[in-house]
C-alpha cells in the first residue's frame, strides 16, 4: 500500500505520533468506549479506561452469530487488540487485522505477537484499504470496524468492498461517528481539531446508510450508543487524561448540540441474489 494513500493527518497521528500511547486511550485499543455499567459517580481510572475500550469490542462482535465459527476481518485494526480479544477471549475461528498504515502493523504483530505464535493460523495482521481488502470475492463470513470509517476518505467504497468480500448472508458490523448531515461540518471543524485538521471527516450516518444499500446490503439497522460512549468518556478526561480547555472534551458538547453521535450500525449481504 502506497504512503500516498494515506491521508496526512492518519499517516502522521498513526505514524510517528502514535496515538495509543496517549493517555485518553489507555491501553492501546484506541476506541472512545462502551461506558456502560461503569459508576457514573466516580472518576473513571486507567483500568476503567481500558475495561471500557474493550467493551466496545465485545459489543460490536456479539453482533455476529454464535457459536463463532466465523472468518471475520477488522478494517482499521490499529495495535490489532480487538482481533487478539475476538481470538483469544471469544473464540472466533480466524480474524485479520487490516490497516493502512503500515507502522499500526508492525505494532499489531509485535504487540500480539505471543497469540500470533499461539494461534498462527486464527489470528494476522495485513496492510490493506477499507476500499481495497486484500481479500477473494466471498472469502468472509464477517467484517466489522471499530472507530476507524470516521478516518476514511469515502464511504462508499468501503461499502462496496465489504460487501464483495462477504459471502451471501455475511454480515458487516462498524461503530464509530457520524454527523447528523452536511450542515454539521463546519461547526465541528470549529470544535474539534480532529474535524479541523482533516484526521477525522464528517461523515452523515444517512449517507452511510445509502452507500450500504447502493452496495447491496439489506437495510441497514442504525443504532445510536451515544449515551454509553460520551459522557463516560468526558468523565475520563476530566480526571486528568487531557489538559483543562483541551480540544477533546468538545466531543460531548458536540454530541449535546447534536451536531454528531456515536453509532452501531450493521448489515447483512443477502443471502440470495
Amino acid at each position: 500500500m502506497s504512503q500516498d494513500a494515506i491521508p496526512p493527518a492518519v499517516r502522521r497521528v498513526y505514524g510517528p505520533e502514535d496515538l495509543s500511547t496517549a493517555a485518553s486511550f489507555a491501553g492501546g485499543y484506541i476506541n472512545f468506549g462502551d461506558w456502560s455499567g461503569f459508576d457514573a459517580a466516580g472518576t473513571p481510572t486507567r483500568a476503567d479506561r481500558v475495561r471500557s475500550q474493550q467493551a466496545l469490542y465485545r459489543r460490536v462482535l456479539a453482533e455476529f452469530p454464535h457459536p463463532p465459527a466465523s472468518r471475520l476481518a477488522e478494517v482499521g485494526c490499529g495495535r490489532g487488540l480487538g482481533c487478539a480479544l475476538a481470538v483469544g477471549e471469544l473464540d472466533f475461528a480466524a480474524v485479520t487485522g487490516v490497516d493502512i498504515h503500515p507502522e499500526q502493523v508492525a505494532r499489531a504483530r509485535e504487540a500480539n505477537a505471543g497469540a500470533l505464535a499461539a494461534s498462527p493460523d486464527r489470528l494476522g495482521y495485513t496492510i490493506g484499504a477499507a476500499d481495497r481488502l486484500p481479500f477473494a470475492d466471498g472469502a468472509l463470513d464477517g467484517v466489522y470496524s471499530v472507530e476507524a470509517a470516521q478516518h476514511f476518505p469515502e464511504l462508499p467504497g468501503f461499502a462496496r468492498e465489504a460487501a464483495r468480500v462477504l459471502r451471501p448472508g455475511g454480515r458487516l458490523v462498524v461503530t464509530t461517528f457520524f454527523t447528523s448531515g452536511p450542515a454539521a461540518a463546519g461547526p465541528l471543524r470549529e470544535l474539534l481539531a480532529s474535524f479541523a485538521d482533516g484526521l477525522d471527516v464528517p461523515h452523515p450516518i444517512t449517507g452511510f446508510a445509502t452507500a450500504l444499500e447502493a452496495a447491496g446490503f439489506a437495510a441497514p439497522a442504525v443504532r445510536s450508543i451515544g449515551p454509553a460512549v460520551w459522557p463516560g468518556f468526558d468523565r475520563y478526561l476530566a480526571g486528568g487524561a487531557v489538559p483543562p480547555g483541551h480540544w477533546a472534551r468538545n466531543f460531548l458538547a458536540a454530541w449535546r448540540e447534536g451536531l454528531l453521535d456515536y453509532y452501531l450500525v450493521t448489515a447483512e449481504r443477502p443471502a440470495t441474489a
